[in-house]
This record gives C-alpha cells, sequence and structure tokens, in this order.
C-alpha cells in the first residue's frame, strides 16, 4: 500500500507539472501574440459631436408631410432614412415613418418597427422635427406629389422643391438612398444626419437582446475577435460576374441566375461581364481561401475567434472549408446562438443583417471582404465611435499578390511583408472624408466621393479645439 501511495502522488505531481507547463506556454503564447494586429490607430483627442451651433432651428411643418418608401437592404435603408430626416428639416416638413421595401431581392416582410425602435426615433428626434407614425385620416386621402428626388443633392435643390407645398400637402418620396449629397452641405444638417442614424436608428429591443447576448457569448470564447464580412453569397457573385476559383458547372449556375434576374427586371441585352477583368480591377468579393491568406499575413495566429458576419456561404462547406482550414475558430450566429433565440428571425434577412451590424460594430477588429453598404456603414460607425480598428482590403492590390504566390514567385515572408506594407493605411486611421478622384467633373464626382456615412470626420468628429470652437 505504502508503494502503491507513493507511485499514484509521483502520478499526481506528474499531472500537475504537465497542467502547469501546458499553462505556461499558453500564457507566453498570448504574451509573444504580435498585438499590433488588434492594436487600433491613435485617435488624437478625436470624438463624436453631433450637437446642433446656437443657429439651428427645429423644423416645423405642422400641416407638411413627408411620406417615404424606404428601397435596399438593410444599411442602404437606415442611411436613407437619416438622409430622409435631413430632407424633411430642410424642407421644414413633418416626417411619417418610412415604409420599408418588401419587394427588393431579400423579400423580407419586416416593418420599421419590427427592425427599429419606433417611439426611440420619435423621441430622440423631437427636438429637429416632427415625425408621426402615419398621416391623418383627413389628410391620408388627399393626393400626394409623388417624386423622385435627385440623388446626392444639396440643399438647394430642396429648398426649390418646396415650391411644392402650394398645391399639395404631401409629398410622397419614391426612393431614400443616397438623396443627399456626401459633401458641401451645411454643417447642421451633417451633424442631424448623424444624429438620426447613430442615435436615433436604434435596432429594435428583440434585435439589441439578442445582438447583445451574441457579443457576450463571443467574448466568454475569446479575449477578442475579429468580425468578418464575408461577401461570398450567391447573389453577390452573381451580380458582380465574378467566378473565379469556382468550378465551370457553379460558374454557369450564375450566369444563369443573372441572366433570370436581368429579365425580370426587363433588361433588354443581358451585358456578358468578364470575371477576370473584374478581378483585376479589384471589383470582386475575396473568395474565403484569400481571406485566410490575408489573415495570415497580417499576423492573426490560427486560434483567432472570428465572427463571419454573411448569409449562406456559396458551395457551402466545400468553399468555406478554405478559410476554417487556416482558422477553425470561426463561427455564425447559428452557433451560437439556440434555435429558440433566432425563430423570430426566421425568414427575415434585415433582421438578421441587424444581427451581425452590432455584432460587427462591437469587435475588436472589423474586416470586410468586399465594399458594399454594410461594410461602409460599419465603417463609419466604428470611426463614430473612436476610430475602432477597420482593416479594409486592398482588392486590386492583392489580386497581384496573391497570383504571385500561387506562381510560386513569393515565399511566406515576402507575401507578408508586402501584404503588411500595402495596408500600413488602411487600417480604421481618423483621416478626413476623401472627394472624388482627380479630373472626374460634374454629377459624376458626387458618385464616386467617399460616403458620408463610410467617413462622418469632420463634420461629426471633433477634436478638442473644435468642441469649443462651434460652442458645445
Amino acid at each position: 500500500m505504502f508503494v502503491f501511495f507513493l507511485y499514484t502522488k509521483d502520478i499526481a505531481e506528474d499531472e500537475e507539472k504537465h497542467v502547469l507547463v501546458s499553462e505556461k506556454k499558453e500564457l507566453e503564447s498570448e504574451q509573444n501574440e504580435d498585438n499590433s494586429v488588434w492594436e487600433a490607430s491613435k485617435s488624437h483627442g478625436l470624438h463624436p459631436c453631433v450637437k446642433p451651433t446656437a443657429k439651428y432651428k427645429a423644423a416645423l411643418g405642422w400641416n407638411r408631410y413627408l411620406t417615404v418608401k424606404s428601397n435596399g437592404g438593410l444599411n442602404q435603408m437606415r442611411t436613407g432614412i437619416a438622409d430622409m430626416v435631413a430632407v424633411a428639416h430642410v424642407m421644414n416638413a413633418t416626417l411619417v415613418i418610412p415604409q420599408l421595401d418588401k419587394r427588393s431581392f431579400w423579400q423580407d416582410s419586416s416593418t420599421f418597427s419590427d427592425i427599429f425602435d419606433e417611439n426611440h426615433f420619435i423621441k430622440t428626434l423631437q427636438g429637429d422635427l416632427r415625425i408621426i407614425k402615419e398621416l391623418p385620416k383627413e389628410i391620408g386621402s388627399l393626393p400626394r406629389a409623388r417624386k423622385h428626388f435627385t440623388s446626392w443633392s444639396g440643399v438647394g435643390y430642396y429648398e426649390e422643391m418646396t415650391q411644392l407645398w402650394k398645391e399639395h400637402q404631401v409629398i410622397h418620396v419614391a426612393k431614400s438612398d443616397s438623396r443627399l449629397a456626401n459633401n458641401e452641405l451645411p454643417l447642421d444638417i451633417q451633424r442631424l444626419r448623424c444624429r438620426a442614424l447613430y442615435n436615433a436608428l436604434r435596432f429594435s429591443p428583440p434585435i439589441e437582446r439578442l445582438g447583445k447576448k451574441l457579443v457576450e457569448q463571443l467574448r466568454t470564447r475569446a479575449k477578442r475577435y475579429v468580425a468578418l464580412h464575408l461577401r461570398y453569397e450567391k447573389d453577390m457573385l452573381s451580380f458582380t460576374g465574378c467566378t473565379y476559383g469556382l468550378s465551370d458547372a457553379e460558374a454557369e449556375e450564375l450566369r444563369v441566375m443573372s441572366a433570370n434576374r436581368s429579365s425580370d427586371l426587363g433588361i433588354g441585352a443581358i451585358k456578358v461581364i468578364n470575371s477576370t477583368k473584374q478581378r483585376i480591377g479589384g471589383f470582386c468579393p475575396l473568395t474565403p481561401k484569400e481571406v485566410g491568406l490575408f489573415l495570415q499575413a497580417l499576423g492573426y495566429p490560427p486560434s483567432t475567434l472570428i465572427y463571419i458576419a454573411a448569409g449562406e456561404i456559396y458551395g457551402g462547406s466545400a468553399h468555406l472549408s478554405e478559410l476554417t482550414s487556416c482558422f477553425p475558430n470561426a463561427v455564425f450566429k447559428e452557433m451560437l446562438a439556440t434555435p429558440e433565440d433566432l425563430r423570430g428571425f426566421a425568414n427575415h434577412a434585415s433582421q438578421n443583417a441587424a444581427l451581425d451590424y452590432l455584432i460587427s460594430v462591437e469587435s475588436d477588429v472589423f474586416i470586410p471582404s468586399h465594399s458594399g453598404n454594410m461594410a461602409r456603414a460599419v465603417e463609419g460607425h466604428r470611426r463614430f465611435l473612436g476610430h475602432r480598428k477597420t482593416v479594409t482590403p486592398d482588392r486590386k492590390g492583392l489580386v497581384e499578390i496573391f497570383d504571385k504566390l500561387e506562381a510560386g514567385q513569393l515565399d511566406g515572408q515576402s507575401f507578408s511583408h508586402l501584404v503588411r506594407h500595402l495596408h500600413k493605411n488602411r487600417q480604421g486611421a481618423p483621416r478626413k472624408r476623401a472627394g472624388a478622384p482627380l479630373g472626374v467633373k460634374g454629377r459624376a464626382r458626387s458618385r464616386l466621393e467617399e460616403s458620408f456615412y463610410q467617413n462622418p470626420y469632420p463634420e461629426c468628429i471633433c477634436s478638442s479645439t473644435t468642441r469649443t470652437r462651434v460652442g458645445k
């Protein structure tokens, strides 16, 4: 028995030593991890500033009503609604809670109150303009002026549109997206857009609760996580005509889908998209394999927790495994939430997108594989909240590097060096909003300027000296 006691004691001590060594290695691994991949750029004392100036006055507009049909997906609608708040203020009108697009590609039947906190929206903006849930009965039957307001218009345009009030009490806006210019608008109008988007358009309580729960779930799994907006869904690939890395059968399926969409929209001759040119031009979303290579090159370890903000990945696990083989700790919301949690979100693409949005805004690092509406909106929100780290891939520059790696012209170290150098200044550091490319003239300038909602600096992000100057 004495010998047995000594034997078991030795085993216990050996196991304890093994655990301590294991924990030590884990701690050393964490300490040796390249923390620069997580660190956000210095904010240089910048902070959100959305309060109006002393000259600002609320819109009255008690007998003028603006009704709106918000078009597109979630973030196209969100930014469009923020534009419409500003337009209603300029036109001195009462804004009726917008109707959401139920006929888009996503076929989402959600109402405004399903996605947003309606009462909070009205209350938050009560010092700016009057917002009501529906037209008064005595007004609802009156004829309306139906308008497609010109895209990227300035305040002067909407001041001219006030002439419509001479003959109509109700103006119906058929589309809400991109109705305001990005630049050269009064400071108070720009700040009103920020108050509308970042303060007033809070998601509905069920979305907010589940979003917070999922973020907490991620935080229990790891100290930090990357939110990856992986735009590798069927509709995105079909729309962009990008077939790189796909089989012939998959490429044909996307071609047919694109042709059917053109037919449904009543478009005549179908434009053939050259996938190779699209990719070389940087217009294609990164493939899962390319994302994996990109993350490795930036210095993220294989153990990195990655939240994939996306719909169904085209090709399923066959293509997704090209990423997860390098980063196995990748999760979707369906892996964090219970079926009961998600039951109310079934067949509601915009509500699911809202969850992805919340989790992406709260992440330690946000990386979009393509520059769509959500990528731009999340980047802008993260800038507004303190320039949280956002790495925006230079897809055009990456194509050349990827192809050299595949051709065996680069080793792993050289590849990583080139990728890091290319993205040194693409990590969400403070900078003023970019204008249109040099040489672009006319209305195309407005279309090619950096989106106000992608970078609301300088109007809605101030330094201490700016804060004093504007009398906040």
